[in-house]
């Protein structure tokens, strides 16, 4: 996996072995970032469940003015720093926080915080079939604190499993 845009593209990004981060594949982002094209430019970026920080970097390296960070692992957190500092990004432009995304939005509401651009890209979870969705997608589009956080004319972009029919 690499940054696919701006100054910092072609850099490979590390990831901790395992099946624990599912980074957001090459294929995915590119059309993300094809799709909002120069509204990353100068953005405030909030990236949830934050895994390599391949969302947050790849907005910084396209111009982002800043970005914060949520992941729960400090063993991840380490990791996207890493390949913060590898990326040659601005001193300052990242900001990681090592928390639960259902904690840190609530706090982040509290102190008026504001994004332009909120990416997530969470662990996929089980299939729900005949019910209503339990995912970390499904509680992140449920959660109240999220539209407090997203700027007016701001973008919430997440990924999510789908069912495919046979």
């Amino acid at each position: 996996m690499r940054i696919i845009g701006g100054t910092a593209a072609g850099l490979i990004l590390k990831a901790p072995k395992g099946l624990d981060v599912r980074p957001t594949p090459d294929l995915v982002r590119q059309a993300v970032f094809n799709s909002l094209g120069a509204r990353v430019e100068g953005a405030r970026v909030l990236e949830l469940f934050g895994g390599t920080g391949a969302l947050s970097l790849e907005c910084l390296s396209r111009g982002a003015a800043n970005a914060l960070c949520v992941e729960l692992s400090a063993k991840h957190a380490r990791f996207i720093q890493d390949n913060f500092t590898s990326a040659s990004l601005p001193v300052g432009s990242l900001q990681i926080r090592v928390q639960n995304v259902a904690t840190a939005l609530p706090q982040l509401a509290a102190t008026g915080q504001r994004f332009d651009l909120i990416l997530a890209d969470p662990p996929y979870g089980e299939k729900n079939v005949g019910r209503r969705s339990t995912s970390f997608a499904q509680r992140l589009l449920d959660d109240a604190d999220l539209p407090k956080v997203l700027a007016p004319e701001g973008r919430f972009i997440a990924s999510a499993a789908i069912e495919v029919p046979e």
